[in-house]
């Protein structure tokens, strides 16, 4: 039996890294992480994995972290992010 390691986990497998990431760090800090893991392939916010799931995980922890400083709880902020993600993926 294989297993195929080039498939991203299902998202609901990042929900803790998002809400750990989001609790942590600043959304400037998320950004720069971002633009970091983008132009050097590393950055100290989420140290491993692929580029574009580490670069998804942070761009959603940061959407969090945006929401959370404009005064929704942690649990809202992420509510809102699957809202959104729905929407999204219904409008394919």
């Amino acid at each position: 039996m294989t297993t195929d390691d080039t498939r991203s986990p299902h998202p609901d497998l990042h929900l803790a890294e998002i809400r750990a990431l989001a609790q942590r760090f600043s959304p400037d800090e998320l950004e720069a992480c971002i633009r970091d893991q983008l132009e050097e392939g590393a950055n100290v916010c989420e140290p491993s994995g692929r580029t574009e799931e580490i670069v998804g995980v942070l761009a959603k922890a940061e959407f969090v972290k945006a929401l959370m400083t404009k005064g929704a709880t942690l649990p809202e902020a992420i509510r809102e992010l699957g809202r959104r993600m729905r929407a999204v993926q219904q409008q394919r």
